[in-house]
């Protein structure tokens, strides 16, 4: 069994208590949502059944709405952990660790920025895959592990300089170098990963935090830090992020970064690779250079 990293019941409460202001704050959200949209719009086939996993205040329907692969996507199921963010919209309750949905029935599923908060990342790729037809296809995005590295840095000097010590003040995100790897562990076929890196300009850190609960983004460590945050590492927290991290004109910049994952589900009619020794042409003579055989050594 993983380790238990993450408290999904706390997730669930921030994620209601954000949900009535959550349109104030889900510009990266939406931009997930808008890249997932466009990579839709490349891919020449229908998807008859979709399922949009943690749909918060659904901005993908709304990427979705208007753009070319709108036709090309049937009947649209969102999702999501907190019934608050769902509000009167038609959609499922559905925690991401535990799907609902049968063997081999689903065209497509898209996930925007919440499988980081999953405790077993690759169990829940192997529930999706699972979900998904042969040839289906998942797109999904979460937050990489440069995310958020400038109030990361600050919290853990200002704790270190008033305290002594330091403990986790923000969630570990996934390494961007192991992204592509998550989806061949969990059996997809021809797996993608791109990073989108995105720098936010605020006037003071403060405004970030603010964000951040607006976004229901705020750290939900099963293993609570033994000290709680007090308001002077906080207050240094802000002052070292404004001497380290601040601009000419006084902004201080908060980094993100967006991992989106591209898989297909398994199937013969996708393209192989080919057997070693079945190249019809030398690399050599592709690159138009002459081949220098290596010396043989002697034992």
């Amino acid at each position: 069994m993983p380790p238990r990293l993450f408290d999904r019941e706390l997730l669930r409460r921030r994620l209601t208590r954000a949900a009535p202001g959550y349109g104030t704050a889900d510009f990266l959200k939406r931009r997930a949502a808008e890249d997932a949209v466009m990579r839709l719009e490349a891919i020449m086939r229908n998807f008859p059944l979709a399922v949009d996993l943690a749909a918060r205040n659904g901005v993908f329907r709304q990427a979705l709405a208007g753009s070319d692969a709108q036709a090309r996507v049937g009947h649209l199921i969102e999702t999501d952990l907190s019934a608050g963010m769902l509000g009167d919209r038609p959609g499922l309750v559905a925690d991401e660790e535990r799907l609902p949905f049968a063997f081999a029935k689903l065209d497509l599923v898209v996930s925007t920025l919440a499988l980081h908060w999953t405790n077993d990342v690759i169990g829940t790729l192997i529930q999706i895959r699972r979900a998904l037809k042969p040839d289906g296809l998942f797109i999904g995005a979460f937050f990489g592990g440069a995310t958020l590295t400038e109030l990361r840095q600050s919290l853990m000097e200002a704790e270190m300089e008033l305290t002594g010590g330091a403990g986790p003040r923000v969630s570990p995100f996934a390494d961007a170098n192991d992204a592509a790897s998550l989806l061949q562990r969990a059996g997809f076929a021809l797996p993608v990963a791109d990073i989108d890196r995105v720098t936010v300009r605020y006037a003071h850190p403060i405004r970030l935090m603010a964000d951040l609960r607006a976004m229901g983004e705020t750290s939900i460590l099963a293993e609570r830090h033994p000290r709680p945050l007090t308001r002077s590492v906080l207050n240094r927290a802000c002052e070292i992020y404004i001497q380290k991290f601040a601009e000419p004109d006084g902004r201080v910049p908060a980094s993100f970064e967006i991992i989106t994952l591209t898989g297909w589900t398994p199937d013969p009619s996708q393209q192989q690779p080919l057997k070693p020794g079945s190249a019809k042409m030398r690399l050599a003579d592709a690159l138009g250079t002459v081949e220098t055989p290596l010396p043989r050594s002697e034992v």
